[in-house]
Order: C-alpha cells, then sequence, then structure tokens
C-alpha cells in the first residue's frame, strides 16, 4: 500500500474543504454543469487522443500503482540474485524450484533457468515482458498526463460559458448568480481535479516507470549471468553498476 498517495489526496481534499467551511456553506460549491463541463469534457478530449482500452487500461494501472505500490528496492535485488547464483553453484539448476521470490519476473526467470531453457530464450521472453510492462505503464502515464492538460482548459472552457450566460442575461438579476457560479466553479473544478489527482497520478507513473526500467533491466542481466554460471561475487559486482555511487561499496565489499 501506497500510504504517501492516500495521504496527499485526503490532506490536499481536506485543505480545500477547510477553506471551503471556514468562508461559507459547501453547497455553495456544488454546480453540476459545471462538473459536467470539466468532467464529461476532459475525458472526452481523452478519449479522442487515446483508444477506449487504452484509457480504460490507464485507470486501472493508474490507481494499481498509486494506492499498491511497493518500491522494489534494487540493491535487495542484487543480493537475492546473487544468493541465487549461490544455490544453483551448489545444488545446480533445480535448486531454484524450493526458492520463493515476490518479484514476478525474477520468479519467472528463476523458473525458465530451473526448467534448462536455452539463453537466447530467455533473454528474448524476458526483454518482450519487460518491454510490454514498461509500454503500459508509458501509455498510463500520458493518459493522466492528457486528463491533467485537458481538465483546466476545459474550466476556462466553462468560465466563458458562465460569461456569456451572464452577459446574455443582465436584464435579470436572479440568472446572473448561477451563470457566474459556472464561470467561477468550473476553473476551480479543473484545476484540482488536474493538479490533486491527475498530473500527480502522471508524475508517479512515470517515476514507477524509470524504476521499473532499471530494475527489470538488472533482473534480465542477473538471470542471464545465472544462467551462464557466474559466480555470486561476480554477479553482485556486475550489477552493482546499477546502484547510486554511495550504495556499490557495502555490496561489494559483501561480496
Amino acid at each position: 500500500m501506497d500510504f504517501a498517495t492516500i495521504i496527499g489526496m485526503i490532506a490536499g481534499a481536506a485543505f480545500i474543504a477547510i477553506a471551503i467551511f471556514m468562508g461559507g456553506s459547501f453547497s455553495q460549491f456544488v454546480d453540476y454543469p459545471s462538473i459536467t463541463i470539466v468532467v464529461g469534457g476532459g475525458t472526452a478530449a481523452t478519449l479522442i487522443r487515446f483508444p477506449i482500452g487504452g484509457v480504460l487500461n490507464a485507470f486501472a494501472t493508474g490507481g494499481k500503482v498509486a494506492f499498491t505500490h511497493k518500491k522494489v528496492d534494487p540493491k535487495e535485488l542484487i543480493q537475492q540474485i546473487a544468493e541465487m547464483g549461490d544455490i544453483v553453484r551448489k545444488n545446480g539448476p533445480l535448486g531454484l524450484e524450493n526458492v520463493e521470490l515476490d518479484e514476478p519476473n525474477l520468479k519467472k526467470g528463476s523458473q525458465y533457468i530451473a526448467d534448462g531453457y536455452d539463453a537466447g530464450f530467455i533473454r528474448e521472453t524476458m526483454e518482450l515482458e519487460r518491454d510490454q510492462f514498461l509500454t503500459r505503464l508509458s501509455e498510463g502515464q500520458r493518459v493522466f498526463k492528457s486528463l491533467g492538460d485537458a481538465a483546466p482548459a476545459f474550466g476556462m472552457i466553462g468560465t466563458l460559458v458562465g460569461l456569456v450566460q451572464m452577459l446574455a442575461n443582465m436584464s435579470d438579476p436572479s440568472a446572473i448568480g448561477p451563470a457566474m457560479a459556472v464561470a467561477l466553479l468550473t476553473t476551480m473544478y479543473g484545476a484540482v481535479l488536474a493538479n490533486l489527482i491527475c498530473l500527480p497520478l502522471s508524475d508517479k507513473l512515470n517515476s514507477k516507470l524509470e524504476l521499473e526500467d532499471i530494475n527489470q533491466t538488472l533482473i534480465i542481466d542477473g538471470i542471464m549471468s545465472i544462467r551462464d554460471g557466474k559466480s555470486p561475487a561476480l554477479i553482485t559486482q556486475m550489477l552493482t553498476a546499477y546502484l547510486p555511487e554511495k550504495q556499490r561499496d557495502s555490496l561489494e565489499d559483501a561480496a
């Protein structure tokens, strides 16, 4: 569970709600035409840019990454891979069948080694799996970025609609208030939707994409090193290239 996302969204919504209640009634800030313009217009613009299947997958991926994202430490991956290499040297490839692994692609690579698959097949299959996963993350990031860009734009459109309605009914004082509400609230809804939900999720997916690109490539190189029979010490030294400089010394000393 990624508590940072949950805390951030709840805190942002709470601060807005507190400001509203301190200055008046919450009902004053609820306007269904404004919601329709921002949410409906932003969704429609996104559907024009992306296929509907991609949009639905993006929502699923975004929700999964935002609320259930578990950060995988590359240092821990290297240690696991080195331990797997030690098992293979002592017990042979079949020794990996009893190793419990949480990372799906590492587990799959371990099974490939235990089953005795060809090195070329293992690399090609795992690289394809990595590329497909990164593509899904990239598409999700672009969809949320599109929603984040469209929401304020449609908020401005709603503002123009409200101003036109207001100017068209200047002779009727009772119509000025609702029209002005549409004009102002659509801008507010667009800004909140973009800056509290869509753009933060887009940035989180982008961070996940960069991290997973490193981790999955590290896993592939580690699995291939185990398949080639390299020693745990050599595997560790090779894979420390994926770590920041300050984290390398402790692993290299242990190796």
